[in-house]
């Protein structure tokens, strides 16, 4: 009995690792979204057209999204070569500097054009540090499982995502709560950024305890000098099928937690507080969903519960933003939480799928790429693209036309895929040659 007990608990300790870096790291990633819509508009991009000054912040966001497939590739290289663990680590350094930097960056009225050019500059080595970090969590419990309940075991990394912006915007709802909106913009909203040095420390204090995937130790010998490249040889169908099965979750998210905040600021003039808690308490029920999606596609099969993620959120975008409208509390708040309840259909499985599909010694870049391609073309201009089209057309109804496209492109991918529920992670061929229980 001794073994099963401490197999299972050097998987819960993985798990544990994973998931509350891949949360510290989110946050750091989230925080800048949020401060994106509601603090640096003002403080690094002065515009006399608000909306302006919004799709300027939301552009420097978008450059920490077309940094990570770079930081993917850089960490992929390193981690199908080195090992999972170390690069989690850098990962981890290389995000938290950053954000703690941001932090104590002058303004655009303290130094001028050099305050935006330092924010985007450090916005970019967020978005390559996370670039890392997706693969080497998500691998690192995915190859310490089994395969029976992998789907549930690797969707805790990515609860990480809720669980990150979950604590971005309750630090942020605490300061709006007990802070006037002058001294927020003086000096408050530097205070998040600054906290993040203390959870890096927290996160890297439990990430050194935890052990190297067996799977790489396993195939060591057999690491590839440059993996991109045998990705692109075996496995280039498996990334495409993984970059557009991103796209409707990547678009879905950032609209539904951070171009919420523009619209309900800026178009119908509430209170930012309303957003905040509407997507708080959205991503506290996103959070408690997305491990049991994953429990879900470990039964039914990946590709299932992933389609019904993609239709149900290009469906209820034509919801969403009717139900913002109503200018209600509770409403906005249902509109938030049923988004993200849909989303985590896809990002649940989406460990294990994306995973399942890589052989070990090509894992880490294959996923990798996979992921953050998708970041650019999806994630980095869903807030841009829907501010334009509100500024554009002064109405939502083309936002959700956007969406449902997303979620088009998404469906198209799952189902030309095939299914991975079940396989074994110590397959040396590519996935789109092998049936599923081979």
């Amino acid at each position: 009995m001794t073994a099963p007990t401490d197999k299972r608990g050097s998987l819960a300790r993985v798990v544990g690792a994973s998931l509350i870096g891949t949360t510290i790291e989110w946050y750091d990633f989230f925080l800048y979204g949020s401060a994106a819509a509601l603090v640096f508009n003002k403080l690094f991009f002065p515009s006399d057209d608000p909306l302006t000054g919004t799709l300027l912040a939301f552009l420097t966001y978008a450059f920490g999204f077309a940094a990570r497939p770079l930081g993917g590739l850089v960490f992929g290289h390193f981690g199908d070569r080195l090992g999972r663990k170390r690069l989690l680590i850098v990962s981890l350094l290389g995000m938290g500097l950053a954000t703690v930097l941001i932090g104590v960056l002058p303004t655009f009225a303290t130094v001028g054009a050099a305050a935006p050019i330092m924010l985007t500059s450090l916005r970019m080595i967020q978005g390559f540090a996370l670039g890392g970090e997706w693969g080497g969590a998500v691998l690192l419990v995915s190859e310490h499982g089994d395969a029976r309940r992998r789907g549930f075991w690797a969707s805790w990394p990515q609860a990480g995502a809720p669980g990150g912006n979950l604590l971005a915007t309750a630090v942020l709802a605490l300061l709006a709560a007990f802070q006037s909106n002058e001294a927020f913009l003086a000096w408050g909203w530097r205070i998040p950024f600054l906290l993040s040095g203390v959870l890096v420390l927290v996160g890297l204090w439990i990430r050194l305890s935890v052990s190297e995937s067996p799977l790489f130790e396993g195939t060591a010998a057999e690491t590839e000098r440059l993996p991109i490249l045998g990705v692109l040889r075996d496995h280039w169908r498996d990334v495409l099928v993984a970059t557009g099965a991103r796209i409707a979750e990547n678009v879905s998210y950032y609209v539904i937690t951070a171009f919420v905040l523009v619209y309900v600021t800026e178009h119908l003039k509430l209170p930012q507080s309303i957003a905040l808690d509407a997507v708080l308490i959205g991503s506290i029920v996103h959070f408690v969903s997305i491990p049991l999606w994953g429990a879900l596609s470990d039964r039914v099969g990946r590709r299932p519960v992933y389609l019904l993620g993609a239709v149900g959120v290009g469906a209820w975008a034509f919801a969403f933003f009717p139900l913002l409208d109503t200018k209600s509390f509770l409403f906005t708040t249902i509109a938030v939480t049923i988004g993200l309840v849909l989303h985590g259909a896809m990002y649940g499985p989406q460990a294990a799928f994306f995973s399942e599909l890589f052989a070990t010694r090509l894992r880490y870049s294959g996923a990798s790429m996979g992921y953050q391609v998708a970041s650019i073309v999806a994630g980095s201009l869903a807030p841009i693209i829907a501010t334009l089209l509100l500024k554009t057309y002064g109405t939502a109804v083309p936002i959700s036309v956007y969406v449902l496209g997303a979620a088009a492109i998404t469906v198209i991918a799952v189902a030309l895929a095939r299914e991975t529920r079940g396989r074994d992670l110590a397959f040396a061929t590519p996935a789109a040659t092998v049936k599923v229980g081979e």
